[in-house]
């Protein structure tokens, strides 16, 4: 396994504190934010039964619903505190955007403190996928990203993360979204912000999505995505929580004098630093990594560059990886453009030709700025 040369890159500075505070503060605690057992604990002390934390965790993660009007099965008295209590209101939808004939949704969401996030849910024929976030903004400064030149407002708390999981579950169970009801089937955290920097928060949300029903949604975490720009001490944490979520890592070239100008947190965990702990959640998982790579014209798709990411996947093993090539999605004022269709098409086949599964991932959501890149929480955009 090729081992790491010593770097000579400056560090960038990088912003990974949990938030700056001004005037906003932490979110209230809200039911999904509690464990079941903490959740009886809450129910007791604003003096209703325990058993009321699950009729609760029932209306919530199985019939997506916090209105207490919905909850005909509690007296309207109890139904009053609980819900006054367990569930403050955390997101407001402020604003919705359309594309793709009505399948793809990119909501605005104003918190509770102001900060703004964004989510976009895309229906297909055979599953239906929630892109969250997980920070207002991101401290990680990617060059060609939207979401990185915002820079961090702060952390989500879980229950604001899953609060955006519960509101599309409902959508598409109502039938808003593509025309006829169904189920919400895939989570991809590649929303605003870096999950792993907002870890505790969005390996509580994991819980609760794979949490049977009615402590949790019941979704399967190989149904899960949760990506990294390589935060590789994070990278072996999520490694050992024992949880078989996907790993995504947005890598975007495979030599670090380039992928120290465009993903900056490359000068404190280099390309073979982040592709040995991506391998090693695959050795100890057995789960499949998905590498990310935008292709911008004439700066990261190049051939030899193809060839060079080809060669150091396959010098971990065979059969580990998948690669997605991201034509890049535009953003205002960006210097960068995506790669000439035909570059991209020699991009995917040298890779295809070292034996690396290759899919080059569509631009869905891109006319509503809600593809890979874009989010950047304009309300007037």
């Amino acid at each position: 396994m090729p081992t790491t040369a010593p770097r000579t890159a400056t560090p960038v500075a990088l912003d990974f504190s949990a938030s700056r505070r001004g005037p906003r503060g932490k979110p209230p605690r809200h039911f999904v934010d509690l464990t079941p057992a903490e959740r009886v604990q809450a129910v007791e002390d604003l003096g209703e039964k325990p058993f009321r934390a699950k009729q609760l965790a029932t209306h919530y993660f199985t019939h997506l619903t916090a209105d207490p009007e919905a909850m005909t099965d509690l007296p309207k008295a109890s139904r009053d505190v609980l819900v006054a209590g367990l569930f403050p209101p955390l997101l407001t939808a402020a604003k919705t955007m359309q594309a793709d004939r009505g399948t793809t949704v990119k909501t605005l969401w104003k918190m509770f403190d102001g900060a703004k996030v964004e989510s976009v849910l895309m229906r297909y024929k055979h599953r239906s996928t929630l892109c969250v976030s997980s920070q207002a903004g991101c401290g990680l400064a990617c060059a060609f990203c939207a979401t990185g030149q915002l820079g961090l407002t702060r952390n989500l708390s879980t229950a604001e993360i899953v609060e955006q999981v519960r509101s599309a579950a409902r959508s598409l169970a109502d039938g808003e979204v593509g025309g006829s009801p169904t189920r919400l089937s895939n989570i991809v955290f590649m929303g605003m912000g870096e999950p792993l920097a907002n870890y505790r928060s969005v390996m509580e949300t994991v819980r609760r999505l794979i949490a049977p029903t009615p402590d949790g949604f019941g979704m399967s975490a190989r149904n899960i995505t949760v990506s990294t720009v390589g935060l590789v001490p994070a990278i072996t944490r999520l490694t050992n929580e024992g949880i078989p979520v996907t790993l995504a890592v947005s890598l975007h070239a495979p030599d670090d004098e380039l992928r120290d100008e465009l993903v900056p947190i490359n000068t404190k965990w280099s390309v073979d630093e982040t592709i040995d702990a991506a391998y090693h959640y695959f050795e100890v998982t057995g789960r499949r990594v998905s590498i990310e790579y935008a292709l911008i014209r004439d700066i990261n798709d190049h051939g030899w560059r193809a060839d060079l990411l080809g060669e150091k996947l396959n010098a971990r093993g065979k059969g580990w990886v998948h690669c997605n090539p991201i034509p890049l999605n535009p953003t205002p004022g960006s210097k960068w453009t995506s790669s000439d269709p035909a570059v991209e098409a020699e991009f995917v086949a040298r890779l295809r030709a070292h034996g690396i599964p290759t899919t080059l991932r569509d631009t869905r959501g891109s006319d509503i700025d809600g593809a890979c890149g874009q989010l950047a929480a304009e309300e007037d955009a």
